[in-house]
Parts: C-alpha cells; sequence; structure tokens
C-alpha cells in the first residue's frame, strides 16, 4: 500500500504547521502561492495574522491592487510597504544573484514591520518545485530564518493550484509570475523607466487576450516577446501584428521580435 500523501494529506500537514506557529505575517505577493497560504492561515489562525505586500519598481501596479483586494475579501489585515529597490547598488546593478539582495533586503524591512507588530514568525510561498530552479533568493530566506510552509508541507504547484480551486480562489489559474526584473539582461542596470517600458508592455498583451507572457528588454531599445504556443496565431494576424509593435514603439521600444521558442520562465537565466 502506498504511503504517498495526497494534496489533501499535505493540506493537513500545512495546517498543523501554521497552528504551531500561532501568530504570523505572510509575505504576500497575490500569486497562486501566497494567496493560497494566506487563505489556509486565515482559516486556521483567524485575527492573528497579518499580511505584508511590497511595494516596489519591480512589482506592476495590477499585483498590488490585487493584493489589497484579496486581503479585502477574506478580511485579513493588510500592510502595504514601499521598498526603494532601485536605491539598492547591489539590487539596481543587476548581477546574477540580484533576487538574493534584493529578498534580503525586502524580508529585513517585513521582519521590521512584523516585529513592530508583536508577530514573531513571516512566512513566505516557496513551494516544492522552486528547488528546482534557480532561485538565490532563497538563500537569504534560509538566512533570515524566515518560515517557508508550502514546502514544509511539500506542496507542489499543482497541488496549490487544485486546492486553490476546491477554495474557489480567484488566483487558482492565475499565470505564474515573476518580478519585473526578471526581464533584463544580467549586468545590465535597472532603471525605472525600462521597468515602466515592460510593466507598460505586457499590461497591452495581457488586455489583449494574451494568457501568458514575458517581455524581456535587451539593451535600451529591444523587446523580446515570450507567449505560450496556443497564443501565436493572434500574432500572424496583421493588425494585431502592427497594433503590438505601433504601442511598443510608443512605450520607448525601436525593435519588437517575437521568441520563437515561446514563453518559458526564467529564460534569462540559460543560453538558448
Amino acid at each position: 500500500m502506498s504511503t504517498e500523501k495526497n494534496a489533501h494529506d499535505k493540506l493537513i500537514v500545512l495546517q498543523n504547521y501554521l497552528k504551531e506557529l500561532e501568530s504570523i505575517a505572510v509575505a504576500f505577493s497575490a500569486g497562486v502561492d501566497s494567496s493560497f497560504l494566506l487563505k489556509v492561515a486565515a482559516e486556521v489562525l483567524g485575527g492573528n495574522l497579518l499580511a505584508v505586500t511590497i511595494d516596489s519598481k519591480f512589482i506592476p501596479r495590477r499585483e498590488i491592487e490585487e493584493a489589497t483586494e484579496f486581503c479585502r475579501a477574506q478580511n485579513v489585515r493588510h500592510i502595504v510597504c514601499k521598498v526603494d529597490v532601485l536605491n539598492i547598488p547591489s539590487v539596481a546593478d543587476n548581477p546574477p544573484n540580484r533576487c538574493y539582495f534584493c529578498k534580503l533586503n525586502i524580508f529585513t524591512e517585513i521582519k521590521r514591520i512584523a516585529a513592530s507588530e508583536g508577530i514573531k514568525n513571516i512566512v513566505e510561498g516557496s513551494n516544492m518545485d522552486d528547488l528546482n530552479d534557480y532561485r538565490p533568493g532563497l538563500q537569504a530566506i534560509k538566512e533570515l530564518a524566515i518560515k517557508s510552509p508550502l514546502q514544509v508541507a511539500e506542496l507542489t504547484k499543482a497541488e496549490i493550484r487544485e486546492l486553490s480551486r476546491e477554495k474557489n480562489l480567484p488566483t487558482a489559474d492565475k499565470p505564474s509570475f515573476a518580478c519585473l526584473a526578471s526581464r533584463f539582461v544580467y549586468g545590465e542596470r535597472l532603471t525605472a523607466e525600462n521597468l515602466s517600458k515592460v510593466e507598460r508592455a505586457e499590461k497591452f498583451l495581457f488586455g489583449n487576450g494574451i494568457k501568458q507572457c514575458r517581455v524581456r528588454m535587451h539593451g535600451e531599445n529591444l523587446a523580446r516577446i515570450e507567449i505560450l504556443s496556443e497564443d501565436f496565431p493572434k500574432f500572424f494576424e496583421q493588425d494585431f501584428r502592427r497594433e503590438v509593435w505601433a504601442q511598443f514603439k510608443s512605450f520607448g521600444f525601436d525593435y519588437v521580435s517575437l521568441d520563437l521558442f515561446g514563453f518559458r520562465s526564467g529564460s534569462m537565466n540559460i543560453k538558448v
């Protein structure tokens, strides 16, 4: 007889673990993982819970708005904290371990907020799949003793989506998102202007029915669009293609390309 845990077994592990923590601050991004974690924590802990969302140039406005709405709907106390990530040289210079320095600063701020609220435990939403990707930020999380309950429960992204659907969470089928800094080649300095270009470009594509995309920026004026294979036919329509070019031109791009490989997370981390 198999002893392998299913998603519901893992949910029980997660619930029991959160109960033991008694009071927590959740680093809340409004993504699939942190939304599920916050929902379960609210069910288990009630009022002994705080959601903290970081507002920075790396995060699109739509994500901040969705985080605020989710917490309002779940009746969870929510603090939005502004962090000037571009004022941190080790982050703005965009080295390969940029994420480590960014997480170190962000979670240090979340710890400060939690301490001021009398909360000792800070948790974040990394799942088991994240251990198989290049994520230098996980080292900062470890150094700061931030807890990762979804990993404790051994939950995968697919299982989190499955359980989120059962809880009727609006994020159950939300596309995965990585911060806007991941759209740039390592070593190219990050600026507010270029981050805004990428944010506006992706917002335009999402607003035109593209389900999942990344707009990667190379140099100062080239955009490389990654989309799912099912959305390729849309770009074969001449009118849409011209509209994309015109809009991207207005955002500040001189050249616009479609990546024939298609969408994949972390493409800036590999050489194709």
